[in-house]
């Protein structure tokens, strides 16, 4: 990546559109973000599909017939076990979403990966901008093999695949709190960037994480209230960018911008620009 400030709009921009879908992406690309964040999960025939979690969140969700997901359904609803035709029959931007009122209200469904790196290329050949990078979150943890999502070992290869079918290696960042997929991308594919993702209640010293996982990857990623100057400095030691998440006040933007930190992952990307 180049060495400038990485203006990373999360999941698009989901303080201001539906998450995870075309018109969020296509707004934080004219807001001048430098990188897409986004997840990934799997349908039942292997279709790598934008989505936070493996099922249909009921904050986001109308089902087909029209009624709001509720909250103790919507791990029954598990896209793992669904076709991408059954996909496409849930909206995810019409419900009102409880933490973002200003999130524009419109049709949408879950896209593809692939549809969004074809409208991402499509757009940049009129927009006459840089190319955005791509920050791809792996959906999965050990409890989910098999019954939320693929393995490890496959969920990297499917997700290569699409990454590799358009040719957009270079500008692909892979992102995962489960470290397993960033160990089976460093072995197989040592090529890819990578961004390791710390919770905030993960209070393991820097190194402990970084044997952990086994390699120091491109990317340090923790929740923002573990960033600190000596933190960053450590990183920076390792050769490793800081790149907290998720920052939705442009105090805390130019203060941690101030204290050394690489990037910003935000829901509002408008905020780099004010």
């Amino acid at each position: 990546m180049k060495d400038l400030f990485d203006k990373q709009g999360h999941r698009g921009c989901r303080g201001l559109m539906p998450e995870n879908t075309w018109p969020a992406m296509k707004l934080a690309l004219d807001l001048g973000v430098t990188t897409l964040e986004m997840d990934v999960v799997f349908t039942k025939n292997k279709d790598a599909v934008l989505s936070h979690e493996p099922w249909f969140g009921h904050e986001i969700t109308t089902k087909p017939d029209g009624t709001y997901m509720g909250e103790r359904e919507e791990r029954k609803f598990n896209i793992y076990w669904m076709t991408y035709e059954d996909v496409k029959t849930f909206d995810v931007g019409m419900k009102p979403h409880p933490r973002f009122p200003n999130q524009q209200k419109m049709k949408a469904v879950k896209p593809l990966l692939k549809d969004i790196i074809d409208s991402v290329k499509q757009y940049m050949k009129t927009s006459k901008r840089p190319f955005p990078y791509f920050n791809i979150e792996t959906k999965c943890l050990p409890m989910g093999d098999k019954v939320f999502h693929p393995e490890p070992a496959e969920f990297v290869e499917l997700l290569m695949a699409v990454i590799k079918g358009a040719s957009i290696e270079d500008y692909v960042i892979i992102q995962s709190f489960d470290f397993r997929t960033l160990q089976y991308l460093h072995e197989h594919f040592p090529g890819m960037k990578t961004a390791m993702l710390i919770e905030d209640y993960d209070k393991r010293e820097l190194d402990e994480q970084i044997k952990a996982l086994g390699f120091s990857p491109t990317i340090y990623s923790p929740a923002v209230e573990l960033v600190n100057e000596s933190l960053i400095k450590k990183c920076h030691k390792q050769q490793m960018k800081v790149i907290p998440w998720t920052v939705n006040d442009k105090k805390e933007i130019d203060r941690l911008k101030k204290m050394g930190v690489d990037g910003i992952i935000s829901d509002f990307p408008n905020l780099f620009n004010e």
